[in-house]
């Protein structure tokens, strides 16, 4: 297994810091194939996803890919990808993250929340096939990002 540096943003509330994001050799199931020609390495965010279906993998788990902030007109020369949970154990929705419902300040809309354990990694050209390591030195950035967008993941009630 490799490992690589990503930010954790708790759904608790507690302050977002560094973990280290898992990957395993493998080949992408369809729906991450559509990204990458090569792929070699599958991410493991369901390690720090609480609460998330057990045995499912990559299948309890989406992604958001950020690749330039509103307004900028060049891509990131190494963009972000959100790991979000999709499926719970039970069936229920996750939680509603508070680190990122705390960011989002009077913005914050319940109907597009991001919830569970958000993490976020770093690219270079693929998001499977080439990560590289985050630091904190990124966190405003994703500030940035999650300040103006919601999950794209929405709870149906």
């Amino acid at each position: 297994m490799s490992t690589f540096e990503a930010i954790l943003f708790p759904s608790d509330g507690r302050p977002p810091h560094m973990v280290s994001l898992m990957t395993s050799p493998m080949t992408m199931p369809a729906h991450h194939a559509s990204y990458t020609c090569n792929p070699s390495r599958m991410p493991h965010p369901e390690v720090y996803m609480d609460y998330i279906a057990e045995g499912l993998g990559p299948r309890a788990w989406k992604y958001q890919l950020v690749e330039a902030l509103d307004g900028m007109n060049r891509k990131f020369a190494y963009p972000y990808i959100i790991f979000y949970p999709t499926v719970s154990r039970d069936g229920m929705p996750f939680p509603i993250n508070k680190s990122v419902r705390e960011i989002q300040g009077p913005a914050f809309k319940e109907e597009v929340a991001w919830r569970g354990n958000i993490i976020v990694a770093k690219y270079r050209d693929n998001p499977f096939s080439s990560m590289i390591d985050a630091s904190m030195a990124d966190f405003p950035i994703l500030k940035n990002y999650l300040m103006t967008h919601g999950s794209p993941f929405y709870v149906r009630r």
